[in-house]
């Protein structure tokens, strides 16, 4: 018999759970500027950001519900409350659950680059998902994308760099790896552990 699923409300709830668009002050229950982790994946860089951060509200967005559980349990455990994530495709939460300009950064660490030809259009970059971005990120916000996959880089970086209301910007310093802490997600760890570069881009909303 499978093991009852485990309340984490308020820490995760569903795209179908949100009404209307997201007031930030009500959702987290400060006015504290809020950053997007999407494709939070199992909340390595969420978690750490939430506790390190109490200044920032940090919302994660999974579209694979068990993975983004898991994550929320981590801040659940804590009873962070600057830490939450959304269930649901984020193309359609920036969309539709998101206020226009009220992120101060938003966070695409590593997005699938669905290597056969036939789903790249599964690619979560693309021109329709980099305008939902200049839509959500407040003008002087950020974007922050890495990719160990350098072709897929280089998609981002056009999509970015050529987009009228993103300026490429310096990005920081990869973490040198000398212990866990130092990667940025669990994804970051296992490709640096492989050698893999990384590819690292930092864009500002004008």
């Amino acid at each position: 018999m499978p093991l009852p699923v485990v309340d984490l409300h308020p820490y995760f709830i569903t795209y179908d759970e949100v009404e209307g668009v997201i007031d930030w002050k009500t959702f987290f229950g400060n006015d504290h500027p809020v950053e997007l982790d999407i494709g939070c994946g199992r909340g390595k860089f969420l978690f750490e950001s939430t506790l390190a951060h109490p200044e920032t509200n940090w919302l994660g967005a999974e579209l694979d519900f068990k993975e983004g559980r898991r994550g929320a349990l981590r801040i659940a455990k804590r009873a962070l409350p600057n830490g939450r994530v959304i269930g649901g495709d984020a193309k359609d939460l920036l969309a539709k659950k998101i206020a226009p300009h009220s992120v101060a950064a938003a966070r695409v660490y590593f997005p699938d680059p669905w290597w056969k030809t036939k789903h790249r259009r599964r690619r979560l970059f693309t021109d329709e998902f980099a305008n939902l971005l200049a839509q959500v990120v407040m003008h002087g916000g950020h974007v922050h994308s890495w990719s160990d996959v350098e072709e897929y880089f280089k998609v981002i970086s056009a999509l970015m760099n050529n987009h009228a209301d993103f300026e490429p910007m310096t990005p920081p310093e990869e973490p040198e790896g000398k212990d866990d802490l130092d990667y940025l997600t669990g994804f970051h760890r296992s490709r640096k552990k492989m050698g893999c570069a990384i590819h690292r881009g930092l864009w500002r909303r004008r």
